[in-house]
């Protein structure tokens, strides 16, 4: 799909305030309420736009602890991947789950409560997987950037600005 000016900052907008309604929208970047939202409908429709959610601050629901662990499977039959996919998609401690090339062929980004939640995490789900041969985590101490926010537009190296 070819985005436009329009569409680039309607996504810009989106990323930062998806509360925004469509005449909000429209009178930042200079668009009538309806072209805006024909636009916002088209973005929905062909998938460009995945979902709207709300972002949580993990710490203020007692989510203290950020885990990163590669995970090495034994094998690499062809049940390994999607077994292993499919038993990761149960676990809502697994925000991310993504497949390397390299040493290892996982990355998963984890949250718990406490490091006592992921010990029991790790020792009574994730290592308890048949086709696990080894995982290495590393607890992130503090984080520096986090965001959800694409870098959309011309040269993609800082976006478009939402309040163009």
């Amino acid at each position: 799909m070819q985005l436009d000016e329009f569409d680039e900052k309607i996504l810009a907008i989106l990323q930062e305030d998806a509360s925004l309604s469509a005449a909000q929208i429209g009178e930042r970047i200079g668009l009538s309420q309806s072209q805006c939202w024909r636009r916002i409908d088209r973005l929905d429709a062909e998938g460009v736009i995945e979902r709207r959610v709300a972002l949580v601050d993990r710490k203020k629901v007692g989510l203290n602890v950020m885990l990163f662990a590669h995970v090495k499977l034994a094998g690499h039959n062809r049940n390994a991947l999607p077994e292993f996919s499919k038993a990761i998609q149960a676990f809502p401690e697994v925000l991310e789950c993504h497949v390397l090339m390299g040493n290892v062929d996982f990355l998963l980004r984890i949250v718990t409560r406490d490091v006592d939640a992921y010990e029991r995490f790790f020792f009574e789900r994730l290592s308890q997987l048949p086709m696990v041969q080894e995982v290495n985590s590393m607890i992130a101490l503090s984080q520096i950037k986090s965001t959800t926010v694409l870098p959309i537009g011309e040269g993609h190296t800082g976006g478009v600005s939402a309040a163009s």
